[in-house]
């Protein structure tokens, strides 16, 4: 049962990190730029926020997976392929804004995060937003290629 009402969270929960990235994102890259400390501390406060939103969109994740897998028992065929791709680029995100969040982190307590670091960082957040966007690109596929989490689908299960 708990299994089942984390597979229903997780279309709610991936919003939450998706917006967090793209606005950390944004702060960053405005941050090093404009040279504002406001923007670069809002930046790594939404870098935290997306990595704990990451953390439940994961976990919710695994077990809508699971939720998945049952399609194929009502005859509705959803590649392993598609779901495995989807959860190996979301587990990366995770990992990699996890160690963003990490080493930005150890550069603002040695109060070296200024300069070319806060540029480098930009950049970062930038191939992170990409990675945002494939997550979100496969997940999408899943939904409205597969049917994967729709009403349909569900009826089908409860047949």
């Amino acid at each position: 049962i708990l299994m089942n009402f984390l597979a229903h969270l997780h279309p709610e929960v991936v919003h939450f990190p998706i917006a967090f990235f793209i606005i950390y994102s944004l702060l960053e890259i405005v941050g090093a730029v404009l040279k504002k400390e406001f923007f670069s501390k809002a930046a790594h406060l939404f870098l935290f926020l997306g990595v704990l939103g990451a953390v439940a969109a994961v976990l919710t994740g695994n077990a809508a997976e699971n939720s998945a897998h049952l399609l194929a028992k009502t005859g509705i065929n959803v590649p392993k392929s598609a779901i495995g791709e989807h959860e190996d680029f979301a587990t990366f995100t995770l990992w990699y804004f996890a160690g963003l969040l990490f080493i930005r982190t150890m550069y603002v307590l040695k109060k070296k995060f200024s300069g070319n670091i806060k540029y480098f960082f930009a950049v970062l957040s930038l191939a992170g937003a990409l990675l945002v966007y494939n997550t979100g690109r496969l997940g999408g596929k899943l939904v409205y290629k597969y049917g994967v989490g729709t009403d349909l689908i569900k009826r089908e299960l409860k047949k």
